[in-house]
């Protein structure tokens, strides 16, 4: 069992501050293994009683309600111990935010759960219980991550296979065989389609939810309308309204398979309130779900892994507009920003100005990078504006 040590001192920060300790992310990412290392840890100590219930077990399936939930608690709870409630995929028990409120006021309780779902906080815990909960983002493996799951160096070979595969924890039992890794990542994909987005929001349209994730694999990195996505889809013979494109890509965010980034206006300092730029939570799912080599998608895939970077760094990440310009990434974590363009290679004049010009462009001091895969590059200068290495990029703890 590897150890993903940072997330483990994040719950660890957060316990006996009278807080529900919420881990959120797509299935698969490795939410279980982490309350399972609490378990585990608090097990050992004399003092504490776990209680724990994993929801993809067969042998919890007659939890179905909170009440069934107090139910069992109650069956399982010591007086004069600290009780670590430990629930995984709690959202398929029936208003299971009963429950949490009324544990988390308990002296002798810490509750930790898991969930696949975004909607469990934005709708359902944060309305009943207000601000007392901590959540927890779990992603997929970062790079280094990467490495040190599959007992890799870093290389430039390192670094396709992460580009190729992505970070899904479950490919280190899996294996790197191509074949193999994609039928893993389409099973993780299918599941989660099935169960947090169609099951979850009772949806009919199976086939354009299926073709309307397969458009945005295919338009990372892009600028996405809801009417442009529901001409298109007209085009191939779907009826569906603008209105729906908006409603299933809300499902499918909620789910954590992709991540909405709007768009800021660096020159008026807002933010634009359409037409936003689509993510996935893991490329390898993203490059299984558009098949095929896609040698020409290289631009784009690069990009989704920087943006995913940023959010393990800590950032706020929106798309910068520079009146008709466009930088790819402007990322904020309290007083600092900095600014990113994302490429493949540089290597021409014509492709150094496309993405050196638009930061020289911006007049103010915060930080400017271009990060890109260019062969003998580790890091310079150009200018003011910082060309960073991939690799090095992926390797750091901070900018």
């Amino acid at each position: 069992m590897f150890i993903r040590q940072e997330y483990i001192d994040l719950i660890e920060k957060s316990l006996g501050k009278d807080y529900i300790i919420v881990l959120t992310g797509q299935r698969r990412v490795g939410k279980s293994y982490l309350l399972k290392m609490i378990r585990d840890k608090k097990e050992k100590e004399a003092n504490n009683n776990i209680i724990y219930i994993d929801k993809e077990k067969r042998e919890f399936d007659h939890i179905r309600t909170y009440q069934d939930l107090n139910d069992y608690i109650e069956q399982h709870y010591e007086k004069g111990k600290i009780n670590y409630i430990l629930v995984d995929e709690i959202q398929d028990i029936s208003e299971f935010e009963r429950t949490v409120r009324s544990y988390r006021t308990e002296p002798d309780a810490e509750v930790i759960i898991t969930g696949s779902n975004a909607k469990m906080l934005s709708n359902e815990l944060s309305t009943i219980i207000g601000g007392r909960y901590k959540e927890i983002h779990v992603q997929s493996l970062s790079y280094k991550e990467f490495l040190y799951f599959h007992s890799l160096t870093d290389s430039d070979e390192s670094l396709a296979k992460y580009i190729q595969y992505g970070g899904l924890p479950g490919l280190t039992k899996i294996g790197l065989d191509e074949d193999d890794a994609r039928e893993y990542q389409r099973d993780v994909y299918h599941t989660v389609l099935l169960k947090d987005v169609i099951m979850r929001n009772k949806i009919r349209n199976v086939t354009f939810l299926e073709n309307l994730v397969t458009f945005i694999a295919d338009n990372v990195g892009k600028i996405i309308s809801a009417n442009n996505i529901a001409k298109y889809m007209k085009s191939q013979g779907e009826n569906i309204t603008s209105t729906t494109v908006i409603e299933y890509i809300k499902f499918l965010t909620e789910a954590f398979i992709i991540r909405k980034v709007n768009r800021y206006d660096i020159h008026g300092k807002k933010l634009f309130e359409t037409n936003d730029k689509y993510y996935f939570e893991d490329i390898g799912i993203r490059n299984a779900i558009v098949g095929g080599n896609r040698e020409g998608d290289i631009e784009k895939v690069i990009e989704n892994i920087i943006y995913q970077h940023l959010i393990q760094l800590g950032y706020t990440v929106t798309v910068g507009q520079l009146q008709a310009a466009e930088i790819d990434f402007v990322a904020s974590k309290g007083d600092k920003r900095v600014y990113i363009q994302a490429s493949y290679i540089i290597m021409d004049e014509k492709t150094h100005e496309r993405e050196f010009d638009n930061l020289h462009a911006i007049k103010d001091n915060y930080p400017k990078y271009v990060i890109s895969m260019t062969p003998l590059l580790t890091q310079r200068d150009d200018n003011g504006i910082t060309h960073l290495n991939l690799r090095k990029f992926l390797l750091s703890d901070k900018l």
